[in-house]
């Protein structure tokens, strides 16, 4: 655990939970400011925090707020990240600028896991992982979650990487840069919004505690120099056949209109919202819920 200081600040309940030793479920604060529309974000962002206490552990949601890191947000300060307009979105590179121009950031998976890693948290639940872009052989774009994540000893709950993406190319850097990655009561790879992406998973578990078994098998073969994906498909997916049109329709304004980078993810999930009615929005909102509760009970199972 890191010392609190004047540019880290702990809520009291991760504070007191961290010397403790009481389960913590990191949260990133991206999908509040910048995935989820008004006022919903700060709704769901309530209800995915009551949801891990429920299972027993804390949450800890992250984010900068005017230059300081904020391990586990306040009332105030989930409001600020769901209603302010200067929230600028964070990977684990802007981390040091932000706080050193007194910024403020929601903070994306990458740099989540950087500062939950930092101050001694190693569960983290989140939505879709970042991954290779569609056309990256041409674009080199790809995510910053990826390397982050080769290097952090984090436990990732998630519905597998965006369906936005190249899913087999993401999994093929995954295997690469040595993360992890089993499927929570399946054998499928899911696509975010879909159950099953069309690419298989190696390794399948079914319950918390072969998860927690795994936690500690590698720290003791010494494999846990990178993150651990735990892939929990969504249970009620997205139409398919209304999902391929509205990602070819998106992918088709995004280059259209020269989004590129990181700007393209938050464009292509605003688009399936508007064109979705709703529908995409629903599912999204499903996979943080039911991602948050997994992470607390393999955080709760890990302490045991």
């Amino acid at each position: 655990m890191i010392e609190a200081s004047s540019t880290i600040h702990y809520s009291e309940e991760v504070r007191e939970g961290l010397i403790a030793g009481k389960p913590i479920v990191a949260l990133e604060s991206t999908i509040i400011s910048h995935g989820l529309p008004r006022p919903q974000n700060l709704v769901v962002a309530r209800e995915v925090e009551a949801i891990v206490r429920q299972h027993g552990a804390i949450p800890a949601t992250i984010a900068v707020l005017d230059g300081v890191v904020h391990i586990g947000l306040s009332e105030t300060d989930l409001e600020a990240v769901a209603n302010r307009d200067d929230i600028a979105k964070a990977s684990g590179r802007d981390l040091a600028i932000v706080v050193a121009t007194g910024t403020s950031a929601a903070t994306t998976v990458a740099a989540t896991a950087h500062l939950a890693v930092l101050a001694g948290i190693s569960i983290f639940a989140t939505g879709g992982l970042g991954g290779v872009h569609r056309g990256a052989s041409e674009s080199f774009d790809e995510s910053a979650d990826l390397t982050a994540l080769s290097i952090l000893d984090i436990t990732v709950i998630c519905a597998g990487v965006k369906s936005i993406l190249d899913v087999g190319a993401t999994l093929e850097r995954l295997e690469t840069l040595g993360i992890a990655v089993v499927g929570y009561k399946t054998a499928s790879f899911p696509g975010f919004y879909l159950t099953d992406s069309g690419f298989t998973i190696e390794h399948r578990v079914e319950s918390v505690a072969e998860i927690a078994a795994i936690l500690q098998a590698r720290a003791m073969v010494d494999t846990n120099h990178a993150a651990l994906i735990v892939a929990n498909p969504v249970i009620d997916e997205m139409d398919r056949s209304s999902h391929e049109k509205i990602l070819a329709s998106g992918l088709a304004l995004a280059k259209e209109n020269g989004i590129t980078g990181k700007a393209v993810t938050p464009f292509l999930l605003e688009h399936f919202h508007a064109k979705s009615l709703g529908e995409s929005l629903r599912v999204n909102i499903d996979i943080i819920k039911a991602n948050a509760a997994l992470a607390a009970d393999i955080a709760v199972a890990k302490k045991r």
